[in-house]
């Protein structure tokens, strides 16, 4: 008699029918690791994600060449019950600086890692590229989304790439084929301070940003510097959501960073919340066009319908919403 009755209903148009479920978005994520403390708490967002179903994370790909940035990613991925995602680390990369908070995948209780994870340096782990290869070679067709949030190193890479055993395609076809389309954080479509901004991640490697736009064959979908200051965390969401759990990895890292507490932009983790959830409506986006990086990181946009790059747009609405997903997602418990 139920079922008679919800069936009336949705007949009528009383009661709307669920859309159907959508497969987990094949993701892989490339990271800065060890810059900006933002990189661990977009990566939290992921696991949150992952555990709604929403989400597959394939591998993790770092740009920052320190050897304790794979540690700390894999101890945070152990930390949230996967402990077996691939990590791969740029060679030669830019920015070798020691981190403010990545050597917390050292500390320990007694003889004990308070963090667990089997990784224990990034000379041990394989090489992004080959991963990257490795990886989308394995998955089906136009299946995979790639969130770049640190620097180009390793996608430019790929897309000088040539075939191998995993595949005999060049990067950039293997990206065409397996790529649906990536989400960067990098440059500025806004002035900062009333003057144009060189975003960092494109500055610390401007050719491979400038490579990766020029040449990367799938759609481009761009989070500028601006986006993540009109979505920061509240200072509160950080100093209190993460209190179920002492010591929670990401609140330490977060507190290693900044000493104090205070308000977070939302950079890398806006590009990733768009990679799984593209079409919730948290952001509107530019028309289509090709955007350029100049020879000092600035960013510039010329509209074209043909063009393969769009940047994200937030109204004040929609940047309060994007503000308390990912406030949630962020400081979200770990499935035990």
């Amino acid at each position: 008699m139920l079922e008679f009755l919800v069936c009336g209903l949705l007949a009528m148009g009383v009661i709307e029918d669920k859309p159907p479920v959508a497969a987990p978005v094949k993701l892989i994520y490339d990271t800065d690791m060890g810059n900006d403390v933002d990189d661990a708490l977009a990566l939290g967002v992921i696991h949150a994600l992952q555990n709604r179903g929403e989400c597959e994370l394939l591998a993790v790909t770092i740009t920052k060449d320190h050897p304790q940035s794979a540690p700390f990613i894999d101890a945070v991925n152990t930390f949230y019950g996967r402990p077996d995602i691939p990590i791969g680390m740029v060679k030669g990369g830019v920015t070798k600086q020691d981190s403010r908070f990545t050597p917390i995948a050292e500390h320990k209780d007694g003889d004990t890692l308070k963090y667990p994870h089997d990784l224990k340096s990034g000379d041990d782990a394989p090489d992004a590229t080959a991963l990257l290869r490795k990886t989308l070679a394995a998955q089906p067709d136009h299946s995979v989304v790639i969130a770049q949030v640190g620097f180009s190193t390793n996608l430019a890479r790929l897309l000088e790439s040539k075939g191998d055993d995993h595949s005999p395609l060049s990067g950039r076809d293997l990206a065409a084929t397996k790529v649906k389309f990536i989400s960067i954080m990098a440059g500025a479509f806004k002035p900062h301070n009333d003057r144009p901004h060189n975003e960092y991640n494109v500055v610390k490697d401007i050719p491979s940003a400038q490579k990766l736009l020029k040449g990367w064959p799938t759609p481009v979908i761009i989070s500028g510097f601006e986006i993540g200051l009109e979505t920061a965390l509240y200072q509160d969401a950080m100093k209190f959501d993460f209190n179920y759990e002492k010591d929670h990895i990401l609140d330490v890292a977060y507190r290693h960073y900044h000493k104090a507490y205070t308000n977070q932009p939302s950079w890398d983790l806006t590009s990733v919340l768009y990679a799984v959830r593209p079409d919730r409506g948290y952001f509107d986006l530019s028309v289509k066009g090709y955007a350029h990086y100049d020879d000092e990181g600035y960013t510039f946009f010329r509209e074209h319908k043909d063009g393969n790059h769009q940047y994200l747009i937030a109204s004040p609405g929609q940047a309060e919403r994007v503000k308390e997903a990912l406030a949630n997602f962020a400081t979200e418990p770990p499935v035990k």
